[in-house]
């Protein structure tokens, strides 16, 4: 039997474990990307691991997230970034540069090679065939620091593409098909290969729309072969010597397979809250629009700008709608000046941003209080554009320029424009003069890592023992957020690298007082519903319960991410052996865990709560059950692990 592209590229980097569903395994990691809101938390761990110089073929540090600078800290951020990468061979790409999936796709992607990176859309790279997953930042040190990166063996699900997209249908459409058919939890424990005839007329930009949103499905990670299409991308960006063809094996086994026909899929429109409340944009015809917005990591390529420019040449904004327009490299920023697209899109009244995330993580061009905002981006939950109450929908450039000339949502393909026909240079601009290379070894040792004082330390996990008695300070339900855990936003994402101030505004968004009773209590136990943790790879949503005193998680279900790096900072992630058990708890309440070092090999252990038993479960590999014994997994690699 053959194999698939993800079995290929998972045997070429294994260092153990075995292949098989559900066991765990090992994988050599050949290039990380952090970027500056995890970043500074993720050098401070690599730091305190005592290795000079980084083991992984190529690593980069972006400067894309927290690039509102109201105050000192996060240009403070920014340079202790740039001066722990010099030091210790790391790249810098430096802010205005772009966001770190755009310009690593751009720039340093090669086709199967690993990458991991502390943000949760590192799957991107997918899109030229390479195996990427978001993680936490301790998992990033590790990988930097030599170590291997572990996974639970992945499931396969291939989704076969046949026909091609009609005019106004977009790559963005494929990504929300996909999460109406199997939600925000339908790729959990799954890599999602994409394949079929369709895949032939989806550039590489297509291509990364569609893993940069694999991410909200939960997924491991997703990936598309790398051929002719990925080799004249590679030759425009003068990297053809990058390529290497990469494909599944014609008679390969999935354990699932999606038919999707590009021919029949219509424009459709993610509905506020949830990336998977997907419908047709016709079927919300005539919902007024406030905000527009264009860009982040999802669409904010030259493909979709130049798309955008097409559709706004001569005509202008909606007198009652406010558009932004992020590009998401100084590349595609230069050369839309260059060929005049940029001048389409100023003359039509849209504002432009910066080469940055910005919006999409509420750095800046919040909606107004109650506003409908229709944005290119790739989570719409709530709160996370920096007003409470906006309604954020998610969409492709072709729907969101719709709505921005009419003043309502629009199915592009209702206003009469003729078919958009965008064909991607034989040669990008190429100037990489923003990406500061490394001292030299030699004269590393010399440098000096540039600290202010909003950088202090992160929290110390402890040995989880063998009995947790505490109080059920916050109970949660479904599909909670790392934005609900760790909020975003520019009042906040400046505190990245101060863990004590950045408790204060944990949970905010489910209980104004968390933290409070949480130092209060001392030690304490949470209890979430099913998904819990989903969204981000931001470890800061472990990292700051660990501070507040967070021993234990006990839920109906976690997000992979989310899971291990509660694990990693020594927090037990458990779930109820009977979901229904999640009723019987009551917010307050004094709970004590028993068993839990039998049970870390077991993958059983008790709660008590009054004079009830509730039986909880763990499914820890070894690996993972010492980390937890050590106290999370610095302590662990410290003991001399791994």
């Amino acid at each position: 039997m053959g194999k698939t592209l993800t079995e290929k590229l998972i045997a070429a980097h294994l260092v153990s474990g075995s292949m098989e569903p559900g066991a765990e395994v090992a994988l050599r990691i050949d290039q990380t990307l952090t970027q500056d809101a995890t970043g500074t938390m993720a050098y401070l761990e690599f730091e305190s691991m005592g290795i000079d110089r980084v083991k992984t073929k190529r690593s980069v540090a972006y400067i894309d997230h927290n690039t509102l600078q109201s105050g000192f800290e996060n240009a403070d951020d920014h340079r202790y970034i740039q001066s722990v990468a010099a030091k210790h061979g790391i790249w810098f790409s430096r802010p205005g540069n772009g966001i770190c999936h755009q310009v690593h796709l751009e720039r340093f992607g090669v086709p199967g090679q690993t990458l991991i990176g502390s943000d949760s859309h590192t799957p991107t790279g997918g899109g030229i065939g390479m195996l990427a997953f978001g993680a936490g930042g301790m998992d990033v040190a590790v990988a930097m620091g030599g170590g291997a990166y572990y996974i639970t063996m992945p499931k396969v699900i291939k989704v076969e593409l046949t026909g091609a997209l009609r005019p106004f249908v977009t790559a963005k459409d494929i990504s929300l098909e996909v999460l109406r058919l199997l939600s925000v939890k339908g790729g959990v424990g799954h890599v999602m290969e994409w394949g079929g005839p369709g895949i032939a007329g989806l550039s590489v930009p297509e291509r990364a729309t569609i893993t940069n949103m694999g991410t909200e499905l939960g997924a491991t990670t997703s990936v598309f072969p790398s051929d002719e299409v990925t080799r004249a991308f590679l030759k425009a960006q003068g990297r053809e010597a990058d390529f290497t063809p990469l494909s599944a094996d014609p008679d390969a086994a999935y354990d699932r397979v999606i038919h999707i026909d590009l021919d029949t899929l219509e424009p459709l429109i993610a509905c506020p809250h949830m990336p998977d409340k997907v419908v047709p944009v016709r079927s919300l015809k005539g919902v007024k629009v406030d905000q527009v917005c264009v860009g982040s990591c999802t669409n904010s390529s030259l493909y979709d700008l130049l798309k955008t420019a097409a559709m706004l040449k001569g005509r202008t904004v909606a007198p009652s709608v406010s558009m932004s327009v992020s590009p998401g490299s100084r590349q595609v920023l230069t050369m839309l000046a260059n060929c005049g697209a940029l001048s389409d899109i100023l003359a039509s009244g849209v504002r432009l941003l910066e080469c940055a995330c910005g919006p999409c993580i509420g750095m800046g061009f919040s909606p107004n209080s109650g506003g409908v905002s229709l944005r290119t981006f790739n989570r719409n939950f709530e709160g996370r554009s920096g007003t409470a109450d906006a309604k954020v929908y998610l969409v492709s450039p072709e729907t969101a320029v719709a709505a921005a000339l009419t003043g309502e949502i629009t199915d592009p393909r209702d206003l009469g424009l003729n078919a958009l026909h965008v064909d991607l240079p034989e040669r990008f601009l190429i100037d990489d003069s923003a990406v500061l290379a490394p001292a030299a070894p030699e004269d590393a040792a010399r440098l000096e890592v540039l600290r202010g004082p909003n950088i202090k330390e992160f929290p110390q996990g402890k040995p989880v023992g063998d009995a947790i008695t505490a109080k059920l300070t916050l109970k949660v339900g479904d599909n909670i957020t790392t934005d609900h855990i760790m909020p975003a936003g520019s009042k906040i994402l400046p505190y990245r690298s101060n863990i004590p101030k950045l408790s204060e505004f944990c949970f905010a968004v489910c209980d104004k007082d968390f933290a409070k009773k949480a130092k209060e209590a001392g030690e304490t136990i949470l209890v979430g519903g099913s998904n819990y943790g989903q969204g981000s790879s931001r470890e800061h949503a472990a990292l700051v319960p660990l501070y507040l005193g967070v021993r234990a998680v006990i839920a109906k279900s976690f997000a992979r991410i989310h899971a291990a790096n509660l694990i990693n900072a020594g927090i037990l992630p458990l779930t109820f052996a009977n979901p229904d058990d999640y009723d019987a708890l009551t917010q307050g309440e004094t709970l004590t865990l028993t068993g839990i070092d039998a049970g870390l090999d077991s993958g059983t252990m008790t709660l008590h709560a009054g004079d009830r038993e509730i039986s909880v479960c763990g499914s820890f590999t070894k690996r993972q059950a010492a980390m937890l014994r050590a106290g999370g997994l610095l302590n662990y690699t410290k003991e001399g692990n791994d």
